[in-house]
């Protein structure tokens, strides 16, 4: 993960076994730019031809864009069990192809992706695509899954930016803090 101030293209993907949504953003400190987005399609007529066409694709854009992390969108399981399972297996497609690629992978449950975008966890498309687009100014959205996937790797960024302040806050203060936890313990043992 890349410090406040350094360079970090982001990759988000949305899964899913007919179109996965793919979007790569750039951050620079507090600077967010639109590399690209599109959608992944899966042709054949088999579950085993459809998944080698979205790794196929999926790893293209890896290789020819070159991200530095990942982020994947978790799946939540509904009524139909059948479903559930062939998504989780496009899934498993969207975390193994940039894991191969050597990149970290965060993964975010939808409502998390939300409020961190939109400012709700119950946001509807609608309002996703209307918060990417002033996220990131002059966005071409190549559709409902390319802006659920950018979405995403907005939410990565903010979250690695969180992580990395923390952990700079942490360093800063490391060992005042180191000792205040160790007596709290040393009390609590007490």
């Amino acid at each position: 993960m890349a410090g406040q101030g350094e360079q970090m293209r982001v990759l988000g993907v949305d899964p899913g076994l007919r179109n996965m949504g793919w979007g790569v953003i750039e951050t620079s400190g507090s600077r967010i730019s639109h590399i690209e987005n599109g959608i992944c399609r899966s042709q054949g007529d088999d579950l085993a031809a459809r998944l080698l066409c979205l790794f196929d694709q999926l790893a293209d854009i890896v290789a020819r864009l070159a991200p530095d992390t990942a982020a994947v969108e978790q799946t939540f399981v509904n009524k139909d069990g059948a479903g559930t399972l062939k998504l989780g297996q496009a899934r498993a497609v969207a975390l193994l192809v940039p894991a191969r690629a050597g990149l970290d992978v965060g993964e975010y449950a939808p409502n998390t992706v939300k409020k961190t975008v939109v400012g709700v966890g119950h946001a509807d498309k609608r309002q996703i695509d209307h918060m990417v687009r002033l996220q990131l100014p002059g966005v071409e959205i190549a559709g409902p899954d390319a802006a659920d996937a950018l979405a995403i790797a907005l939410c990565h960024a903010h979250h690695a930016r969180s992580s990395g302040r923390l952990a700079a806050a942490l360093a800063r203060g490391g060992p005042r803090l180191g000792s205040a936890r160790a007596a709290h313990k040393k009390r609590g043992a007490a």
